[in-house]
């Protein structure tokens, strides 16, 4: 039996998918007939549910993958493929507070509201009156708007907000406000960005250099997927390949140098073997290493 006030995923036979609040006495209106809301509670979630013409659908429990795919976007929303690393990279998860930048139609910010759950809190801030309204439909729609705080502002004139876990930047010019970002967050916080072109990650980093940021790190991440089919199995004709660069770094209160003894090396000075490896990532780690850096030769 399945609530009210749950989300649903209602599937045709034809893949046509719909994204519904599932409401006592209400009904879904498909090419393929009416769909009763009480039918579809009372059938489960794995199920079917026939039409009033006879045609089924298949019932399902929406993940976060099919809450993204689903959003009403008037811009493109970032892809799941660097949103699970973002996630991991930022240290988002319940109750963390987080800080981003370029709501847009509110995909990254379903995720981030998806992640932190009902102890966090997801701080948004989008500069368009339109973005800032759809973004608004899209969270209520999925019913994850009370996690979340919509800020109508440029972040230009600095952010309201401080004290953030962490933060995301997805702006056109991320560098002009990286000055903004040590009173929006905690000392050791986690800062990421996404830019479409390699000069953007270029003045991006030459801003990250200057100011009080270490640990910075700049990536990709392709997606090549293969058809399932066991006697004929092959890569897909085509690919989810370059879709923007993940710029990540940590917000240091004082220089990374100056955290350390005197003598001791810093993190990009450290020796290539270092002794404690296996203590801290198994007795493999150091061959697996040597491995990459022969590949790399």
């Amino acid at each position: 039996m399945i609530e009210p006030g749950q989300l649903v995923l209602l599937i045709s036979h034809k893949g046509k998918r719909y994204l519904r609040k599932l409401e006592a006495g209400g009904e879904v209106h498909t090419h393929d007939g009416r769909l009763l809301m009480d039918d579809v509670a009372e059938a489960g979630f794995g199920q079917y549910v026939k039409t009033h013409l006879g045609r089924s659908y298949l019932t399902l429990k929406p993940t976060l993958h099919d809450l993204i795919k689903g959003v009403k976007r008037q811009t493109q929303i970032m892809y799941p493929k660097e949103i699970g690393y973002l996630m991991m990279k930022l240290g988002i998860g319940p109750g963390s507070t987080v800080i981003e930048s370029g709501t847009g139609s509110g995909g990254l910010t379903t995720a981030l509201a998806w992640f932190v759950g009902d102890t966090g809190k997801v701080i948004t801030y989008e500069r368009r009156a339109d973005f800032y309204k759809l973004a608004g439909k899209n969270l209520e729609r999925v019913g994850l708007a009370a996690r979340v705080e919509q800020v109508n502002r440029n972040i230009e004139d600095g952010f309201l907000h401080s004290g953030a876990d962490a933060l995301f930047l997805d702006v056109r010019t991320p560098w002009e406000y990286l000055g903004a970002i040590p009173s929006a967050v905690i000392p050791g916080a986690m800062c990421g960005f996404l830019l479409p072109t390699v000069n953007q990650v270029s003045d991006l980093l030459r801003g990250l250099e200057a100011g009080p940021f270490a640990e910075t790190e700049v990536l990709e991440i392709l997606v090549r997927r293969w058809k399932p089919v066991a006697d004929r199995l092959r890569p897909d004709d085509r690919m989810v390949a370059h879709t923007g660069f993940l710029v990540f770094t940590r917000y240091m209160e004082q220089p990374a140098e100056e955290l350390l003894p005197d003598g001791e090396p810093t993190p990009q000075d450290a020796p290539a073997t270092d002794p404690d490896l296996e203590d801290d990532f198994g007795p493999d780690a150091r061959d697996a290493r040597d491995v990459r850096d022969l590949d790399d030769e």
